[in-house]
């Protein structure tokens, strides 16, 4: 897989299916970003992959994605088939924080 630098900012597109999504923050280095079993492409990118038959996850819109230590920030910006994965590991969902209650 192609190793990229992510940066807040940065928007990457599935060369499998429409996903796209946005880096809301990432710690420093090179990462292998990939949906549907295929490396993530810069959006002016042209190239296509064919999707992993075994992969049958979605990349949800409006939807942050984290790595297990949330070090990495990823908002679904379009929908699409695959599963978001970083170095070979599935990003979750990230979940809402708990307010305090107002008793």
């Amino acid at each position: 897989m192609a190793r990229t630098a992510l940066k807040a900012g940065g928007r990457f597109k599935s060369a499998t299916s429409e996903a796209q999504v946005m880096v809301i923050k990432a710690p420093a280095g090179e990462f292998d970003l990939s949906c549907g079993g295929a490396p993530m492409v810069a959006m002016s990118a042209t190239e296509t992959a064919a999707p992993d038959a075994a992969d049958t996850g979605e990349a949800l819109i409006g939807k942050r994605y984290v790595n297990a230590d949330e070090s990495l920030e990823l908002l679904c910006t379009k929908g699409g088939r695959g599963t978001l994965k970083v170095n070979c590991a599935a990003l979750a969902i990230k979940q809402a924080k708990q307010l305090p209650s107002s008793d």
